[in-house]
Parts: structure tokens; C-alpha cells; sequence
């Protein structure tokens, strides 16, 4: 197949465009506040019980997205091996994505009574969206040039961004707009005949609403992510290998993982890398997933800026993509990959010391720059790393997304246990600093291929 083919790119990363909005909207921005609202009792109480144990709301969150990433994290190996020997990557795409979309749907009927429903919905999503990941990252090696990778990933990233974004202003002016969609008065009337007051019965008519929009909203995300990813399937190439599959594909698919494992272990780069990503990545996915309850528990900042404070972190996220993309094309992706996570390091102590909203928008402001520029190079970096003769992308692409998952599953985990035994959230963010040192140790170790144009559209291997 034609390598760096620009409808198949822009293919391509469409998907980004279409799954991102899970990660903003579900994960970072509305459902997390959403959750809390409604979980939190009016006396305050954030205890909620799930199925008969008694759990602080934010805690059981934490504890359901580590159980939906270790599960990933099990099954992926093996999918991806049946995937490569079969040359159904997109297939498989497709199945996490449907699995991901509807559960989104699905949130729209938590009400916050039905906390049970609320969990498992949420869990189906996060396996939709993480463990489909495997399968569309292992396209990048398949689509484009080795020295085109950054851009490529970058350009997916900002995809994400851009789509995400969009979205979730549409989702804000809806939710704070009750009365283009809905007839306020009356509701409100009906409230004061009960003997509510005037002016208290707009608020609640009002917020009676806006909670409704909020809940379609969800809906929204899975719409957007089943409609807008039908545009990737169409054009990415099913089987661009035209791999005839012969046997039993479960057994075939075992024998393709332990293949690729076998090279993997000889392989020292890459197993040092995937120790430096497993460990900062704890850290860069902690932040991401948390850092709106962090906001609205320790802080007490509402929803507005909650959400104005993720829209900060999107914008700025795709300008720092192309930011660390173009430095890692002058110095290499290890020396913009130790400069990002050394800010990382730095991100940590500011959150600990937070205190006010406009010192919380400043760090986003910085973590927006650097979440794009590392998630995008540490994609293309590992990409960079696999063997150049190899079919095996999804297998390959297995082990860096286990390391993904894993990494997540530890963080979150370990957020939510010393936020369970300390009480503070704060102390949660201490522990993050440990894993961004542990990373940058292993990350320094790497040697990572670097590309140098010396010509005009020629580039040298250094």
C-alpha cells in the first residue's frame, strides 16, 4: 500500500476526531461533575452505596476506570495476535468502538439513583475507547514513513483536540441554555403551586432541565463517536497486508503473540522504553482522568470553571502536539520526551500547592502543553522502534498499549487508595511525582531512533 497517502491519513485520523470526545466530555469535563452532583447527598454525604458496600462516590470512580484498563489489559495481547495473524485490525476497531458509543448512549439513563447502572456503563465505555486504541495506533506504521510519524501522531492528537472541543461547546451552550429547548415557565409554575417560591422554583425548573440537556449530552458523545468513525472505516484499508488466515484463529493468534514476544525480549530499547512510558504515563493519565474531581473537591471550583479549565487543556493541547513534534524534529523525541516529563515533575508540586481557580487555570494551562506533545511522541516514538520487516503492528502496538493500560490501573488505583486512607487528594498528587522520576530514570537510558533532514525531503537515520 502507497505509505503517506493523505486521504488515508486524514482517514485515519478521524477516528481521533470521533473517539475523543469520549475521553473530554465522558472523562474529563461533564460526566465527572454530573457524577458528583448527583452521587453527593444534601447533607453533603459523599458516600454512595454500590451494590450493598458502602464507598466514597469519587473512590468507586477511581476504583471502576482501574478495573475497566486491567481488564483491557488482559485481553488485548491476545486480540491483537488474532488481529495480525488474521489482518482484521479494523475489524476489532470496529467491535471496541460499538461497545464504546452505546455505553455512552447508555449513560443517559443514570439518574444518579441507579449508581449501579452508572459504573457499568462507565466501564464498557472505557474498555470501548482504550482497548479499540491497540488496534487504530497500529495503523501508523502501516500508513506513513518512519520519519513522518511524529506529524502523523500529532496531527491525530490535534484531530482529537479540535473534535472533542467542538463538541463539548455545543454540549455547554446546550446545558446552559435550558430555555431555548425547553418551556422553563410552566415547569416553574408548577413548582410555585406546590408552594414553592417564585424565584426558587425558576432555579429549580431550570436546573431540572439542565440536568436533562446533560444527560443528552452523553448521548451526543456516543452519536458523534459511532457517526463520525463510519468516515475511518470507509476509507482505511481492511487488510493491508492481504493476510489469508489458515486454522483455528485462536490458537493461530496466541502463536503470533508469542512471536512477537520472543523479539520483543531481545529487544533491550525497546523493553527500557516501555518501562519509561509505563511508569510517567501513571502520571500523564492520573491527571487527565482526575484532575476535575481534584478541582471541585479540594478547590471548590463549580462547573463553569471546571469545564472552562478543560477547554484551556484541550486548546492549548493542540498547539503543544505540533510544538514538541517540531523540537523532536530538530533534537530527537528523547530530548523533547525528558524536557516534557521534567514539566511534569514540576506540575505535580504546583497541584499539591494550588489554592485558588486562577493558580488551577495556569496549570492547565501548562499540562494542556504538554499532554498533547507526550501522548503523541510517545506513540510515535514506539513506532519508531518496532522492526522495520515485521506484519505484526497490532501485536507490537499490544505491548505499549498494556503498558498504557497497566500504567492506568496503578495511577488511578493508587490516586484513590491514599485519597481513601489520607483523606486528602492532595497527598494523591504527591505520589505522582514518584512515577514521573521513575520514568525519566528509564527514559534516559533509551536510545531512540532520530531523523535529520540533510536534504530537502531526505532523511538521515542518525
Amino acid at each position: 500500500m502507497e505509505l503517506n497517502n493523505k486521504k488515508i491519513i486524514n482517514a485515519w485520523g478521524m477516528y481521533d476526531w470521533a473517539n475523543s470526545v469520549y475521553s473530554l466530555v465522558i472523562t474529563s469535563a461533564i460526566f465527572p461533575v454530573y457524577y458528583n452532583l448527583v452521587t453527593t447527598g444534601e447533607d453533603g454525604s459523599d458516600k454512595v452505596d454500590f451494590f450493598g458496600l458502602e464507598i466514597v462516590n469519587t473512590v468507586l470512580y477511581s476504583y471502576a476506570l482501574s478495573f475497566s484498563f486491567l481488564f483491557v489489559a488482559a485481553i488485548l495481547p491476545l486480540l491483537s495476535g488474532m488481529a495480525d495473524y488474521s489482518g482484521r485490525k479494523k475489524f476489532f476497531l470496529k467491535i471496541f468502538m460499538y461497545t464504546g458509543s452505546l455505553s455512552c448512549i447508555g449513560l443517559y439513563f443514570f439518574t444518579g439513583e441507579n449508581i449501579e447502572w452508572a459504573i457499568i456503563c462507565s466501564v464498557l465505555a472505557s474498555i470501548g475507547y482504550s482497548g479499540g486504541l491497540v488496534f487504530y495506533d497500529a495503523f501508523l506504521p502501516e500508513i506513513a514513513s518512519e520519519d513522518r510519524f511524529d506529524r502523523v501522531s500529532a496531527k491525530g492528537y490535534s484531530l482529537g483536540y479540535i473534535g472533542s472541543v467542538i463538541l463539548l461547546i455545543v454540549n455547554i451552550v446546550m446545558i446552559e441554555n435550558p430555555t431555548w429547548f425547553f418551556n422553563v415557565t410552566v415547569k416553574a409554575q408548577e413548582l410555585a403551586s406546590a408552594g414553592v417560591g417564585i424565584n426558587e422554583a425558576t432555579v429549580q425548573a431550570e436546573g431540572h432541565y439542565a440536568t436533562i440537556l446533560t444527560r443528552f449530552s452523553f448521548l451526543m458523545v456516543g452519536l458523534w463517536w459511532m457517526g463520525f468513525s463510519q468516515i475511518t472505516f470507509y476509507i482505511l484499508p481492511s487488510n493491508v497486508y492481504a493476510r489469508k488466515p489458515t486454522g483455528k484463529l485462536l490458537t493461530k493468534g496466541y502463536q503470533e503473540l508469542l512471536k512477537v514476544w520472543n523479539v520483543v525480549k531481545r529487544m533491550r530499547v525497546m523493553k527500557l522504553f516501555l518501562l519509561a512510558f509505563f511508569f510517567y504515563n501513571m502520571g500523564v493519565q492520573t491527571v487527565m482522568y482526575l484532575a476535575a474531581t481534584f478541582g471541585a473537591k479540594e478547590l471548590k471550583l463549580d462547573s463553569a470553571s471546571l469545564i472552562l479549565t478543560v477547554l484551556i487543556i484541550q486548546l492549548v493541547a493542540i498547539a503543544g502536539a505540533y510544538l514538541f513534534a517540531h523540537i523532536s524534529k530538530i533534537r530527537g523525541n528523547k530530548y523533547s520526551l525528558v524536557i516534557m516529563v521534567l514539566i511534569w515533575v514540576f506540575i505535580c508540586v504546583g497541584a499539591y500547592f494550588v489554592t485558588t481557580r486562577y493558580e488551577f487555570f495556569v496549570l492547565a494551562f501548562v499540562v494542556g502543553m504538554v499532554m498533547g506533545g507526550i501522548q503523541s511522541l510517545s506513540r510515535a516514538t514506539f513506532a519508531k522502534l518496532i522492526p522495520k520487516d515485521t506484519l505484526d503492528h497490532a501485536s507490537f502496538f499490544s505491548f505499549f498499549d498494556v503498558a498504557f493500560h497497566l500504567s492506568v490501573v496503578v495511577g488511578t488505583f493508587s490516586y484513590g487508595l491514599i485519597e481513601q486512607i489520607t483523606n486528602d487528594m492532595r497527598n494523591s498528587v504527591l505520589a505522582l511525582i514518584m512515577f514521573f522520576v521513575v520514568g525519566l530514570g528509564f527514559l534516559l537510558l533509551v536510545k531512540i531512533p532520530f531523523y535529520k533532514v540533510i536534504k530537502e525531503g531526505v532523511p538521515e537515520r542518525l
